[in-house]
């Protein structure tokens, strides 16, 4: 069978299941999603065994240390999958509900009713964890899905997709709801996201050029970020200690996260007080500072190892223990940074200035906006979204961490007895 043939299968049978998960009950989709967490911890040894093969293969070809992270799957990830399949199966199911039902002077009612997108697409890098989370919210949502994760977590994915398929027999959904690509052909992503009369909307997850590349080329919706600089600015005003411990966490939580902190911001004002104490942690930890000219003046007076930035550090997204540091005269400046270098998904304030703190979440123009709070908060999981098919930095449809709401589209409907317009 060629690529084009198996695309073409999984497309048809997406749009079949998709049919019938349109009206599926909450209670059938709540069961599924319990089932797949069941088979899931059940499954334990052979998703950690085929997700060693897959970190094996990777260190053999060369993969870089983000990369790695990100397709290993530790007991915790493990754990982390399953809590965020019970946490999806105990929210509101979003389909179905009737919003602004009201009468218009003709006599008819008229209101909204929250429905499935149809055939959600996937494409994601590295991570066999979104592979969960993706199924999970598709099928809370109503839809079907087809999911295309990364050649190098090919076997992981399949160990969860057996797993899956487990759970919607089990519930007595099809078990072609959810399908995960098992060629590692990149032809297969050219023809997802090409196939118009079968899926009705692509979610890529993964590097900058993986997601110009199917925004480019997609003839499918796309809902997508191309970045993550995300940003916190640390205000004059600010409490210090929290101020430290927002920026220490922010960056050296994880580093391969499109939600880590990419570019700290400092009021000049307390530069000399926060810097040096806050790049002092960095540098133990392994993080190497780029910084403007203010910056390295004043961390090498300090001792501290640290390199000038260069233009283009403040438009890059690192993924890596890297941090750009610029100093800033006042909020008006770091705002400014933020919205002409930022990439619009998460930038965060660190201030005691209630003000202030206004002002930077209505002139910053970003999915998330943060006041006294790490940027790693920016996930589906932690918002309370169960999980989430992406964070998208798009303003039409869907913003943010999009969960089941953002799956989902609303269609108008009309009540009426037998009337007529006149």
């Amino acid at each position: 069978m060629t690529v084009q043939d198996y695309m073409l299968t999984l497309g048809k049978q997406a749009r079949a299941a998709s049919r019938q998960m349109a009206s599926a009950d909450t209670g059938k989709k709540n069961a599924a999603l319990l089932a797949i967490a069941d088979a899931i911890n059940s499954a334990r040894d052979t998703i950690a065994a085929e997700n060693t093969r897959d970190m094996e293969a990777g260190r053999a070809n060369g993969l870089d240390a983000a990369l790695l992270d990100r397709l290993e799957l530790t007991p915790e990830r493990i754990d982390g999958m399953i809590e965020g399949l019970n946490q999806v199966a105990a929210l509101p199911d979003p389909c179905g509900e009737i919003t602004d039902l009201k009468y218009r002077p003709s006599g008819i009612q008229l209101g909204k009713k929250r429905t499935p997108l149809g055939v959600v697409g996937i494409i994601y890098e590295s991570r066999p964890n979104v592979t969960v989370d993706a199924a999970s919210l598709c099928l809370k949502s109503g839809n079907a899905a087809i999911l295309r994760g990364g050649s190098e977590a090919i076997h992981s994915n399949k160990a969860v997709a057996v797993c899956i398929a487990a759970g919607l027999k089990a519930a007595g959904l099809p078990e072609t709801a959810v399908q995960v690509v098992e060629t590692t052909d990149r032809a297969a992503v050219g023809e997802l996201i090409t196939m118009t009369k079968y899926v009705d909307v692509v979610v890529p997850r993964g590097g900058k050029s993986l997601i110009e590349r199917i925004s480019a080329d997609a003839r499918v919706s796309v809902i997508k970020h191309l970045d993550g600089i995300c940003h916190v600015y640390v205000d004059k005003t600010a409490n210090l200690d929290k101020a430290f411990n927002i920026v220490i966490n922010s960056k050296t939580h994880r580093y391969g996260v499109c939600n880590a902190m990419e570019t700290m911001l400092v009021d000049e004002a307390i530069a000399a007080d926060f810097l040096p104490r806050a790049a002092k942690e960095f540098a133990a930890r392994g993080v190497e500072l780029r910084g403007c000219e203010k910056t390295v003046a004043l961390l090498t007076a300090s001792d501290i190892p640290v390199v000038a930035a260069l233009e283009e550090d403040w438009d890059t997204e690192y993924l890596a223990p890297i941090l750009s540091i610029k100093l800033v005269a006042n909020m008006d400046e770091a705002i400014e940074h933020i919205n002409n270098h930022g990439s619009h998904h998460t930038d965060a304030l660190v201030s005691e200035n209630y003000t202030l703190a206004r002002k930077f979440l209505t002139e910053v123009d970003s999915s998330s906006v943060m006041i006294n709070a790490s940027t790693r908060f920016a996930d589906g999981f932690e918002y309370g979204l169960g999980a989430e098919i992406g964070i998208s930095t798009d303003k039409i449809h869907a913003r943010g961490p999009v969960g089941l709401e953002g799956l989902t589209s609303q269609k108008w409907i009309v009540f009426g007895d037998g009337h007529i317009r006149s």
